[in-house]
């Protein structure tokens, strides 16, 4: 976390560990806050990865799942780093400014997504950048999320799209989905874009954020997680991070077949769960029909503004029907399956 603005925050109550703001003082508060009232979030717990050189694009289109094609000035977009079987090794949002190109992705993977890209560089003009302390970011979400930022910078304009990107002289503005968008600046600029926009919205903790993340049903892969998943299995597919129309890239052979030859048998579904019980990501799912095997397990969790915990749970899509699905053992807590807010693919 840069230094200044994590000073910034702390003369601001925030409680900050391992640099990550977990609240600011009162966190069942604000739990509830971030369901029923506009709040922002310090996005530190993400990091940032920088791609420059006269090769960038064309060499992030030969490693990602998304088309580095579609993402421009004004557009961002959802995407996966996989390996050669396929298994998703991080997640992220890429998007450009200016001729450079931007990955956001947990930071606990920021280090090992680097090294493992860099080994593909060889003779490519393409330099790779760790700047997650230059670029600082927040989150906004709530109904009165985007009049907020409108109110701050009147060049930003009504969004047309999820995943618009806007810049003005103060910051960027990447529309999420309805009632959230991300807020990336300058430290210079930071300080009072925090400001203003605190008038309105509460500052609240990184797990109020990954709460919203979950309910908004967007995967975040983590080291407890990685290789488990295809990217269709996370619904990388429905929110626009896998193309099925671009050339080669790490596993796109057999992502490609599970799309057209195969029959995708297990999808991430949102999920609450009703225990006092931790429920944290890559925890097991069980269920009768499956006997000894798996019936799949927890994306992410976050505990709810209600009680218990809601999740994001990739399952045995034969077992949704069939029989109930448990968490932690076969006698663990029920799983009660939510709606998503997007539609997946038949």
């Amino acid at each position: 976390m840069n230094t200044e603005w994590q000073n910034h925050l702390l003369d601001r109550q925030a409680i900050i560990k391992n640099h990550c703001v977990f609240d600011f003082g009162n966190f069942s508060a604000e739990l509830l806050a971030a369901e029923t009232t506009t709040v922002m979030t310090d996005l530190s717990h993400w990091g940032l990865l920088q791609f420059s050189g006269d090769d960038a694009q064309a060499f992030l289109q030969n490693q990602l799942s998304c088309d580095i094609r579609e993402i421009g000035l004004n557009a961002a977009n959802y995407g996966s780093y996989c390996t050669p079987k396929g298994r998703v090794l991080a997640n992220f949002i890429v998007w450009q400014r200016e001729n450079d190109l931007f990955m956001q992705l947990p930071a606990s993977l920021l280090s090992a997504v680097q090294k493992r890209l860099s080994l593909y560089v060889l003779r490519a003009k393409v330099k790779i950048t760790n700047c997650s302390d230059t670029w600082i970011r927040f989150g906004i979400a709530g109904a009165n999320a985007i009049t907020l930022i409108r109110d701050i910078e009147n060049s930003v304009n009504d969004f047309a799209y999820p995943m618009q990107l806007q810049h003005s002289e103060k910051f960027s503005a990447l529309y999420l989905s309805q009632n959230r968008a991300e807020i990336i600046t300058t430290i210079e600029n930071a300080q009072a874009t925090w400001n203003q926009l605190s008038q309105h919205a509460r500052p609240v903790g990184a797990n109020c954020w990954n709460w919203l993340e979950i309910r908004a049903g967007i995967p975040n892969i983590l080291p407890e997680t990685q290789e488990m998943f295809l990217p269709q299995m996370i619904n990388l597919d429905a929110i626009g991070g896998v193309s099925f129309k671009k050339g080669c890239y790490p596993g796109q052979e057999i992502v490609a077949r599970t799309q057209y030859l195969g029959k995708l048998k297990r999808r991430m579904r949102l999920v609450h769960i009703a225990t006092t019980e931790t429920i944290a990501a890559g925890d097991a799912l069980y269920s009768m029909d499956m006997n000894d095997q798996l019936s799949g397990n927890i994306v992410n969790a976050e505990p709810s503004p209600h009680g218990g915990f809601d999740a994001l749970a990739v399952v045995q899509l034969s077992s949704i029907d069939a029989n109930e699905i448990h968490c932690l053992s076969t006698q663990g807590p029920v799983l009660e399956f939510q709606s998503l807010p997007y539609s997946l693919p038949v």
